[in-house]
């Protein structure tokens, strides 16, 4: 039969219902699928807890060193909401994996969204930058008529590290890829702020809203989602997403042993990883965005 030929490929998009927008809904919610970032974890949440993001739903993907209980320690109660997400399901049918983390932002959008004008489904490594204002929602201010914004990787490495400095990520790590539209190197990706009550189908690194595959720049361009690659699409004028795709060797190494969130073999997950590491650290240069903005508003 057909669906036998694609059966080891994991279902990657959901298309769903728009949720209708509640009444006076405002502000930005993050949602974030979590497994064992301790580390890390308070300062990812106090960073875009002062840079103005309203709610936090966390994905628990079976952590089980203390991170929710730092997340509780830093936030406060009405602005975090915990789910439990420790799975892998698959498609009775065809065998095909469902997307964990497709679930979890599906699940956001539909469930969470329509409170909020804008939410982001991002990861821990990952942090929504202002460029130019003093928090997130100044920031996204131009872009009423934006129906979804998406944000190009900036890819952090190493930056020499061989054991976790002291300090915290931004701080500490501040060269990044040159390039950040290096999709010949396999590093680029994107992240997507969006309307929730305008998304028609969900992925991980793109959503269609009001049924079309376009998005929109930072600066308030629309393109055609196949498009966004393109050099002249390339904006980080008003919010800059720091990708820190991995941070000391040591946490390197970590991050390789705990496999992929997909049923992907282990070497085959340690070379891709390796391999973007590489391109990642092949030509950097020096930024501080993270750390110019927590300066701006008094939180250095």
């Amino acid at each position: 039969m057909p669906w036998r030929l694609l059966s080891r490929k994991p279902i990657t998009k959901l298309a769903i219902t728009p949720p209708e927008p509640a009444p006076a809904r405002a502000g930005l919610a993050v949602a974030l699928i979590v497994r064992n970032e301790a580390r890390h974890i308070g300062e990812w949440a106090r960073f875009h807890l002062a840079a103005g993001v309203r709610h936090f739903v966390v994905y628990d993907n079976g952590c089980t060193d203390g991170t929710i209980g730092v997340l509780a320690g830093v936030l406060p109660a009405d602005a975090l909401t915990v789910l439990p997400w420790n799975q892998k399901l698959r498609d009775a049918i065809t065998g095909r994996e469902i997307h964990n983390q497709v679930l979890a932002y599906a699940h956001a959008i539909r469930n969470f969204g329509p409170a909020y004008r804008w939410m982001a489904c991002i990861d821990a490594d990952e942090f929504l930058v202002p460029k130019q204002a003093g928090g997130l929602d100044a920031a996204l201010a131009h872009l009423e008529g934006a129906a979804n914004i998406s944000l190009p990787w900036h890819n952090f490495g190493r930056c020499g590290h061989e054991r976790p400095p002291e300090g915290g990520v931004v701080e500490n790590y501040t060269r990044r890829a040159a390039a950040p539209l290096s999709g010949a190197r396999g590093v680029t990706n994107f992240k997507v702020i969006v309307d929730p009550c305008r998304v028609t189908a969900v992925k991980v690194h793109a959503y269609e809203t009001d049924g079309l595959a376009v998005t929109w720049n930072d600066r308030g361009e629309k393109a055609a989602l196949k498009a966004r690659t393109q050099p002249g699409f390339y904006s980080a004028d008003h919010i800059q997403l720091n990708h820190y795709y991995t941070r000391s060797e040591a946490e390197l190494a970590a991050k390789i042993a705990r496999g992929s969130n997909q049923a992907v073999e282990a070497g085959r997950h340690a070379a891709r990883v390796r391999r973007n590491v590489a391109n990642i650290e092949r030509d950097t240069v020096e930024d501080r965005s993270a750390l110019d903005f927590l300066t701006r508003i008094g939180a250095r």
